[in-house]
């Protein structure tokens, strides 16, 4: 009996400095106030994307939810603004699958908002899968159409400066490599659609958000845009909503113990939006609310610029 509860005594320990130490993150207590600012934060009908529109909603922002489910987007304004009070908290259509609609998010968004202030680019997906365009799915919806929809508001946020753009990465981002002659051949980061593929083409497209932030950080020096990329936590959400059904079954009970929720999840989000003083670090990555050191590739200016040229000829901005 004694070596069992020594057993369990020991497991609980280890339960509890690996969730303290690796999972749970840590909290941002900034207490700015967003009034007459415009935020748009994408993939904000559910997860840490919702959580940090709540967030920036409590906080007086014109919140712009930018999701392709029109039915579950506008289930989340509704709560969001039920619960934080504001009522500037509207949906827009926005489907990062398709260049098409990212382009008619932007047109759209150009001609009825009169400023931006801070866009986050939150979204994101891992599983099988190709986009309207062809792109493998993490590649077309993780950076293609992020990539896409910055650049078509820049300008915005150049006349409404400061401003910032925030990219959620990922920790997994170091195990990501980038094949740029797979890239241009086959529209996809990896070859084939297993669930090891998928996985594959996740964490390519995560470091590809680092590398985006980078090289953006490289071109919006001396204005007064800044950006920055973060690894937001272990968090449950339905990232992995697209993977087959054992996967999911196999994730889930480990989800339950380790992850974090998306309030958590959301706090260096906005750290990386409302921080006084990151000016400096623009083009950096942060994780519990902290400047983190990213992987090698992921400090790799040519290979930014490299993926910056592919992306711009991806997307028809070259």
């Amino acid at each position: 009996m004694s070596a069992l509860l020594l057993l369990v005594a020991g497991a609980l320990f280890f339960y509890i400095l690996l969730y303290y130490s690796v999972f749970k993150g840590a909290s941002c207590s900034r207490s700015v106030k967003l009034n007459g600012k415009t935020v748009i934060v994408t993939g904000s009908d559910t997860g840490i994307g919702k959580a940090t529109a709540l967030e920036l909603a409590k906080r007086g922002a014109r919140v712009i939810l930018a999701c392709s489910n029109k039915d579950k987007a506008e289930s989340a304004a509704f709560d969001i603004r039920t619960e934080s009070g504001n009522n500037q908290v509207v949906f827009m259509q926005l489907d990062l699958a398709s260049l098409k609609s990212v382009r008619c998010f932007a047109e759209t968004f150009l001609k009825t908002e009169p400023r931006l202030d801070i866009l986050i680019n939150n979204a994101g997906v891992m599983g099988p899968g190709r986009t309207e365009d062809g792109f493998g799915m993490a590649l077309g919806v993780n950076h293609l159409g992020h990539f896409l929809l910055t650049n078509l508001l820049l300008e915005k946020l150049q006349q409404c400066g400061p401003s910032r753009v925030v990219t959620v990465a990922a920790l997994l981002h170091c195990f990501g490599t980038a094949n740029f002659p797979l890239l241009a051949s086959k529209k996809d980061s990896v070859s084939g659609q297993s669930t090891w593929n998928n996985f594959r083409a996740y964490c390519n497209s995560k470091l590809f958000n680092v590398l985006f932030t980078r090289e953006l950080a490289n071109r919006l020096e001396g204005t007064s845009v800044t950006c920055y990329s973060l690894h937001p936590g272990v968090i449950a959400t339905e990232l992995c909503r697209n993977m087959s059904l054992w996967m999911q079954l196999l994730v889930t009970p480990f989800a339950k113990l380790f992850f974090v929720d998306p309030e958590g999840g959301s706090q260096t989000i906005v750290y990386c939006a409302l921080q006084e003083g990151l000016e400096s670090l623009s083009g950096r990555y942060f994780s519990r609310c902290a400047l983190q050191q990213v992987g090698a590739m992921g400090r790799d200016d040519a290979l930014a610029r490299k993926l910056w040229e592919l992306s711009e000829r991806f997307t028809g901005l070259s």
